[in-house]
């Protein structure tokens, strides 16, 4: 899975979960950052959130089942 593959992902699972827009996820949720995996071996990746704070804990519990599921991303 890749950085883009994985934001497509999370925004519409937000829809799902929480309704709204994809353009309204995807300014709260921004782009997601890949790190290199020697330093993060088992998360190489995160986000900078923005958004209310509504959005940004809907998310946070998101972020926490999806890292479960896609713990290594591809830049991409």
């Amino acid at each position: 899975m890749t950085a883009s593959d994985l934001e497509q992902l999370l925004i519409a699972r937000l829809i799902r979960k929480r309704g709204g827009t994809s353009q309204t996820w995807q300014r709260a949720l921004s782009k997601v950052i890949v790190r290199d995996t020697a330093t993060h071996a088992h998360c190489n990746w995160d986000v900078s959130l923005s958004g209310t704070d509504a959005q940004r804990a809907a998310i946070e519990r998101l972020l926490d089942e999806v890292r479960l599921e896609h713990s290594i991303v591809a830049a991409g």
